[in-house]
């Protein structure tokens, strides 16, 4: 049978069992099993992550900083994840076309509608509310 790997067991520096070698430390637990209930995740994660077929996930991570109190940089450093920029398209968080087009819609609305206002108020000044 062929053996998975995620693309980041492909960094020569990652290795996820030194940080969960530490952690075991950290927390003096006996295994992974202990390791697993204190992380509150099922066993077989943390046995798939000792065997490179599962990355150490977003969420796992942030429980790892909140049961340990480290940072989430120092728990990456010590499974040798090194990397400082995230893939992320350059598409991404960019309007689409047609959301561009209707946000200068609305914003041509408003600006018709307060230079309207505007034209009204010119034209009819109020005399406020003040009794005669």
């Amino acid at each position: 049978m062929a053996q998975q790997h995620h693309a980041l067991s492909s960094q020569e520096s990652y290795n996820p069992n030194h940080l969960l070698d530490i952690l075991l430390g950290k927390m003096q637990l006996k295994n992974d099993a202990a390791l697993s209930r204190m992380l509150e995740v099922a066993p077989p994660v943390i046995s798939k992550i000792r065997h490179h077929r599962l990355p150490v996930g977003a969420s796992l991570l942030i429980r790892m900083h909140e049961v340990t109190g480290m940072s989430i940089r120092d728990l990456r450093d010590l499974m040798g994840d090194r990397r400082t920029k995230y893939r992320l398209s350059d598409a991404q968080g960019r309007p689409k076309p047609e959301e561009k087009a209707a946000q200068a819609a609305a914003a041509a609305a408003q600006q018709q509608q307060q230079q309207t206002q505007q034209q009204g108020n010119e034209a009819n000044p109020s005399t406020g509310n003040y009794a005669h």
